[in-house]
């Protein structure tokens, strides 16, 4: 019975270590609205879109994204979290003739309504009012250096406010994508929020720096019908590693059913949506997708997201 005791505790003991050494990340960074994907189509296929990433919500996913896009592009984006917590993103990617490559700029928010200030002894509430949010404001370069080969960066000012606090840092991402020319399949591989520390109430706080990579293939296409499929492993500094997988099934490039799911988190899983491409323009020159995806996040109820992307 005693040698069994002690190898159960030696089997024990370093899961016991390692999911420690795991939790105790967990809340210790700041700057968490960075980790928040942008975009219905994306949120739709769970997320594992760096390999994708041919809309102007690329901007976040993989910047080198961007390099492969033509024209003008707009995103609107927004999400309602639980808890009456909003998350609003806008993109816009342009190109300047006289400079190779493209451009893009964008602003995210992550906000909530105002909230009555309490304290211990006036629980009820002081009579005063507070917000808290983060804001980001993002610039995006980008080219396609081969015919298969991207790359982009972006540089990120952001913010976050508690009342009358404020915390500023300065953020760097890094990304690349590779088009390998068999069944549409592609590469690509992100690395995200790597810069200063941010200053808050006189304490440094480090930013999320964040590690992606993953593949998506054109599986099928059978006359006006094709199938994507998508995976992305990511790395956060702050838990353990996740895996999220997405499909996109379109019919006639007008009508598209999405779905995905999210590995080893711990209130995120099935995710679900569809989307609609219409034109702007009789001559079909601009075009609009609406997209919706819905997110179950398990005891926490759920998410819903809806984008708006325009191409001219």
């Amino acid at each position: 019975m005693r040698i069994a005791m002690v190898i159960a505790a030696c089997l024990l003991l370093p899961l016991t270590a390692e999911g420690a050494q795991i939790f105790e990340k967990v809340g210790t960074l700041g700057g968490q609205s960075l980790k928040m994907g942008v975009g219905a189509r994306a949120n739709a296929m769970g997320d594992s879109y760096v390999a994708i990433a041919d809309d102007a919500s690329a901007v976040y996913w993989n910047p080198a994204g961007i390099a492969r896009l033509s024209g003008q592009s707009i995103t609107l984006n927004h999400t309602a979290w639980p808890a009456d917590i909003l998350f609003d993103q806008a993109g816009y990617v342009f190109n300047i003739k006289w400079i190779p490559g493209m451009i893009g700029v964008n602003v995210r928010a992550l906000t909530m309504s105002r909230d009555i200030v309490r304290t211990t002894y006036l629980p009820e509430g002081t009579g005063d009012t507070f917000d808290a949010g983060e804001w980001t404001y993002g610039l995006t370069y980008a080219r396609a250096l081969t015919d298969k080969f991207s790359a982009g960066f972006n540089v990120n000012y952001v913010q976050t406010g508690l009342d009358d606090v404020k915390g500023k840092s300065v953020t760097f991402d890094f990304g690349t994508l590779y088009e390998i020319g068999v069944m549409g399949a592609k590469i690509g591989m992100a690395i995200q929020n790597v810069g200063s520390d941010m200053t808050f109430i006189d304490e440094k706080v480090k930013m999320p720096v964040f590690f992606r990579v993953g593949g998506s293939a054109q599986l099928f296409q059978q006359g006006e019908s094709r199938l994507i499929t998508c995976a992305e492993f990511t790395h956060p500094p702050d838990n353990s590693e996740k895996l999220n997988m997405g499909a996109e099934y379109g019919f006639h490039d007008y009508l598209f059913l999405r779905g995905g799911y999210k590995l080893n988190y711990d209130t995120e899983g099935l995710t679900a949506g569809f989307g609609v491409k219409f034109p702007l323009t009789v001559i079909k020159s601009s075009v609009a997708r609406l997209d919706y995806a819905y997110q179950d996040l398990k005891f926490l109820s759920d998410a819903h997201h809806v984008s708006l992307n325009v191409s001219f």
